[in-house]
């Protein structure tokens, strides 16, 4: 096994969370909910660009194996308590209530600005998210040989393939909302991958907004229940290629976030087809650019807190 194989494995399990600020925590949470309620753009995203991302992930793992040692045992009250121990309760209980907060107060104003204003926000959303491809791709360790172009190019294939779904509308019924739910919140986990693109297109983004704008507790909880059980199945696996793959996961994060711009581009249709640039294109670059900008001004901004924190 070779160096960096050995530090991705180990360095998860060895390394403790670094000890963030519960308030930068809350607003980490607050960014990851608002984007949420955007199609196109990743609340993993956020997580990577906000220096969270592994430790997230790590914390989820832990999360599920409690209820995995609780469920099935051997040491059932043992093993669960175990594996909470070691969830970093600091970064998820700020950055869960931020969240909640978040989608409760801008899911129906962030739905009215998209659906009024969608080539001024796809701009300013397109500029957030090609900003933030630098993030996976600095993670992955730089001088990308060909096994790591090849994987690249694997993840922007990946990217435009999911960003090509045809919109379809389909009746919110309970077993239409339990998979989409599933599938929607791998957004949590997958940089480039959004949540409410996917609901968008299942025809499923408006009902979803405007349940938690008017709560509909029913339709929130049953949504809540199998975005939850989709959580733990994509936790896990991505655990699994962190901790064993992480310089080619970055590499086809990368991708896939480049590919995903696909869905942001300004001028399309309401299918999705895409047009060049109209007579707004000088307006529309320049919001884009203020995306790069405000993403890079973050990156700079996280990593000045977090080498604070570390001295």
């Amino acid at each position: 096994m070779s160096t960096e194989n050995t530090t991705a494995v180990t360095a998860p399990e060895e390394q403790p969370a670094p000890r963030r600020s519960l308030l930068g925590n809350l607003v980490r949470g607050a960014l990851i909910g608002l984007v949420e309620t955007v199609p196109g753009v990743s609340g993993g995203t956020v997580a990577l660009v906000t220096g969270i991302y592994d430790d997230l992930i790590a914390s989820g793992h832990h999360l599920t194996s409690a209820a995995k040692n609780l469920v099935l045992g051997p040491d059932r009250v043992a093993g669960m308590r175990q594996s909470l121990a070691r969830v970093s309760w600091r970064l998820v209980i700020p950055l869960v209530i931020g969240m909640a907060l978040a989608v409760l107060t801008i899911a129906g104003p962030m739905a009215h600005l998209v659906e009024t204003y969608p080539a001024t926000m796809r701009a300013i959303f397109f500029g957030l998210v090609a900003g933030s491809v630098l993030v996976p791709m600095r993670l992955s360790g730089g001088a990308w040989r060909a096994k790591e172009l090849g994987l690249f190019a694997l993840g922007v294939l990946g990217g435009l393939v999911f960003t090509s779904l045809p919109v379809t509308s389909l009746d919110p019924s309970p077993w239409i909302i339990a998979p989409a739910a599933a599938i929607a919140v791998c957004a949590l986990v997958l940089p480039g991958i959004s949540g409410s693109f996917i609901l968008l297109s299942l025809g499923l983004y408006q009902p979803t907004l405007q349940a938690v704008d008017q709560r509909d507790l029913g339709y929130i909880a049953w949504f809540g229940l199998w975005a939850v059980i989709g959580l733990i199945v994509i936790v896990r696996a991505m655990r699994y290629m962190l901790v064993h793959h992480h310089r080619g996961t970055m590499v086809v994060l990368a991708g896939i976030m480049i590919g995903a711009l696909k869905s942001l581009w300004p001028w399309q249709d309401e299918g999705g087809g895409l047009h060049a640039p109209g007579g707004d294109w000088l307006l529309m670059l320049g919001l884009a650019v203020a995306g790069v900008l405000a993403v890079q001004l973050l990156v700079v901004l996280e990593n000045r807190i977090g080498n604070h924190s570390a001295s």
